[in-house]
C-alpha cells in the first residue's frame, strides 16, 4: 500500500485540483488578467487621497492656512507638488509600520523649537484611515515634519 493511498482525501483539495485543471485549460486566467489593471486603478484613485491642512507656516501668503488635496497613483490634486509629496510619502512607507505614527511616548528629544506651525492629514493611505497631527515643538517633531518634505512645507529654520 502505497503512502498516498493511506491518506483519506479532504474534498476542498480535490474541489481545489479539479479548479487548478479548469484554469490550465480555460480562458479564465486571461480574462482575469485583462480585468486586474482596470481595478487596479480603481483601488488607487479612490484609496490613496489625503487632505492636508496647514496653519503657521509662514508660506504662501504669510503663513496663512492652507488646505491641499492628494491623489496618489497617479499624483494629482490641489497640492503644490503632488509628484515629490507622493514620493515623500512613498519614502517613509514600509510594510507593518504605521507610515504616519506620532512620536512614540517617553522619546527623549532636544528642546529646539521648530517655530508654530502645524499640519493636520486626514485620508487613505495604503489601504488604512488616516488622521494625523504635526508639529515643530521639539527636536522629535521637527525631525518628524521634515520626514514628510514636500508633502508638508519645508521651513527655513
Amino acid at each position: 500500500m502505497s503512502y498516498a493511498t493511506r491518506i483519506p482525501r479532504h474534498p476542498r483539495l480535490t474541489r481545489l485540483t479539479r479548479l487548478t485543471r479548469l484554469t490550465r485549460l480555460s480562458p479564465l486566467p486571461l480574462f482575469l488578467a485583462a480585468l486586474a489593471p482596470a481595478h487596479a486603478a480603481a483601488y488607487t484613485e479612490t484609496g490613496d487621497h489625503l487632505t492636508v491642512t496647514v496653519r503657521d507656516t509662514g508660506t504662501g501668503a504669510a503663513g496663512v492656512d492652507q488646505t491641499f488635496e492628494l491623489h496618489c497613483h497617479p499624483s494629482h490634486g490641489t497640492h503644490p507638488d503632488p509628484a515629490g509629496a507622493c514620493a515623500a510619502l512613498e519614502r517613509n512607507t514600509r510594510w507593518g509600520k504605521d507610515t504616519f505614527a506620532p512620536v512614540p511616548e517617553g522619546s527623549v528629544c532636544t528642546m529646539l523649537y521648530g517655530g508654530p506651525a502645524t499640519a493636520h492629514v486626514t485620508g487613505t493611505w495604503a489601504g488604512r484611515p488616516v488622521d494625523a497631527r504635526f508639529d515643530r515643538s521639539n527636536g522629535c517633531e521637527t525631525a518628524r515634519w521634515d520626514r514628510f518634505v514636500p508633502l508638508l512645507p519645508g521651513m527655513d529654520t
